[in-house]
């Protein structure tokens, strides 16, 4: 059967198509939003469910818990995929966005560790893994329910509306949040106030329902179940479908990798960076991100309209290579616009550590070890910016501008007054570690770099709702595309937080994470150049 003799069933009316992306890409919204708010509030849900004395460690037991949502994106792509190719694509994300709306409200919900102790981060967990189960079946069906009302000539613009809705969820997630921060008092919306965006996921789930409850079913999936040409397993006809494992892989790295570590570092990356090493004022990290990623949707429309004229593989190899170039410059500039008294102030002091096993071990406590006392002066340091080096000698000791500081014993014995101590030592000698609200020049200049990376984000997304539409054959494409897409999202972009931050804590370098973006991204652009097919767009059974 093919694309052309598919929507031939039924033509779906301008009226249609219009309700078709207006009710996907809301949806999408709203189920983004329940998945990232959690990022978003990081620092107050690791405060309620996952404390510890080591803020280190607390914000990496915060990413792991955003990992495992990601994890289980796969399993939900295999369950909601093979629903999708056998019942539907309607019906399949009615289910997963109800799923999601109550797995985020009972996150709103959960009382915090100092109430139930240990049970509050394992119900947690639990609720991030029937998140990611939901987002596992989310993207798939809104992609392909968009891609199979489109024209051929429209398919790229017209999906690229879910590309923007996935930064419109990181959109309203941060809107929700500064309201949120604006009508709750700041001690009150630390104590329970951040609950709100959750339990906003209550209505924002209604509202999805409403919208669509009114869609009817892709024409695609109505002629293919009228002809009885649906697929009976559509997982195993995924891997033994002629060319399909090649189209996989392709898929999982030269297209996933690439798109999946760029966004999450243009958008969670810079979140994190700005308002911990950085020490940015957190609200107004929140503004900036929210202005830039507002702007950055519209790039993800005009990339998606592009790729309807020249293809889809140029604008993810345009958007890979520059993303090589420019990743590093890009983070370095937004630190020294975001604090350059701390990088200035390394400079004219440099911070020399001397010691044995002057190394960090970030889940020390975690796991009953002995961190050294070099490890938790070198740990401290990194959670709060400072670049240092490391010489070794028998003796422990700290230098600051060639002058010897004086280290307390009770720096060692608890994590407060190692923090107070040595950073106190630090502001003496013209380290400012106040939280930062900089110039407005500066502000500006922070939001134009993260418009360059919403950019590369947008070179190397916008098109990818139609490409992966494109590379499948109909009565298994909810499976074959939403596999690869869930493991390179749930795996290699999913754990970027945590790989990040575990290198970061390893180094010392608070850059050093940006490593494992560019070594993903520089793979999957050799994937892309040597997979994806070039030329102007083309629909399965043409490429075939």
């Amino acid at each position: 059967m093919s694309e052309s003799a598919a929507m031939a069933h039924r033509e779906p009316t301008d009226k249609e198509i219009r309700l078709v992306i207006a009710a996907s890409s809301a949806g999408t919204i709203f189920e983004w939003y329940d998945f990232f708010i959690y990022g978003t509030l990081a620092g107050l849900i690791g405060a309620a469910f996952f404390p510890s004395g080591n803020e280190t460690l607390q914000l990496l037991l915060v990413w792991a818990g955003f990992a495992v949502g990601f994890g289980f994106r796969p399993l939900g792509a295999i369950l909601f995929g093979f629903l999708g190719d056998r019942l539907g694509r309607k019906y399949t994300f009615l289910i997963t966005v109800t799923l999601m709306g109550i797995a985020t409200a009972g996150v709103g919900m959960i009382p915090s560790a100092a109430s139930i102790g240990i049970a509050a981060p394992i119900i947690v967990i639990g609720f991030r893994i029937l998140q990611g189960l939901a987002l596992g079946g989310e993207y798939g069906g809104a992609a392909i329910y968009v891609a199979e009302h489109a024209p051929p000539e429209k398919r790229g613009f017209y999906t690229s509306f879910i590309q923007a809705s996935v930064v419109g969820g990181f959109v309203l997630s941060i809107a929700v949040v500064l309201t949120c921060r604006l009508l709750i008092p700041e001690d009150d919306f630390a104590a329970w106030g951040w609950r709100m965006p959750f339990l906003l996921s209550i209505v924002l789930l209604a509202i999805s329902l409403w919208m669509r409850l009114k869609l009817n079913e892709s024409p695609v999936f109505q002629a293919m179940k009228a002809e009885g040409k649906t697929a009976a397993n559509p997982f195993a006809e995924s891997f033994r479908y002629p060319g399909n494992g090649k189209r996989i892989f392709v898929a999982l790295f030269g297209i996933t990798g690439v798109l999946t570590t760029i966004w999450y570092t243009a958008f969670f990356s810079s979140l994190s960076f700005l308002r911990g090493p950085m020490g940015m004022d957190e609200q107004l990290v929140e503004i900036v991100l929210f202005v830039a990623g507002l702007i950055a949707m519209s790039f993800y429309l005009v990339v998606g309209r592009w790729s309807d004229r020249i293809g889809r593989k140029k604008p993810i190899i345009i958007g890979a290579l520059l993303a090589l170039v420019l990743l590093f410059p890009m983070f370095w500039g937004m630190g020294k616009l975001a604090n350059p008294g701390l990088a200035e102030a390394a400079e004219a002091n440099p911070v020399v550590i001397t010691g044995t096993q002057c190394s960090t071990d970030p889940f020390a406590e975690l796991f009953g070890r002995a961190q050294s006392d070099c490890g938790k002066m070198l740990e401290t340091l990194t959670a709060n910016g400072v670049s240092y080096s490391v010489e070794p000698s028998d003796t422990l000791g700290l230098t600051v501008g060639g002058e010897a500081i004086a280290l307390d014993t009770t720096w060692f014995e608890d994590a407060g007054a190692r923090r107070s101590g040595l950073l106190g030592a630090l502001e003496a000698r013209g380290f400012d570690f106040s939280r930062q609200s900089p110039p407005a020049i500066n502000v500006l200049g922070i939001v134009a770099l993260l418009l360059g990376l919403g950019m590369l984000s947008a070179l190397t997304y916008g098109s990818v709702a139609a490409l992966l539409s494109e590379m499948f054959p109909p009565q298994i494409r909810y499976s074959s595309m939403s596999i690869p897409y869930h493991i390179g999202a749930g795996y290699l972009g999913g754990f970027l937080p945590l790989i990040s931050g575990i290198i970061v804590a390893r180094t010392g370098d608070v850059y050093a994470g940006l490593w494992y973006t560019w070594a993903v991204v520089a793979f999957g652009a050799v994937v892309a150049w040597w997979g994806l097919p070039g030329g102007p767009p083309r629909d399965f059974e043409a490429d075939a």
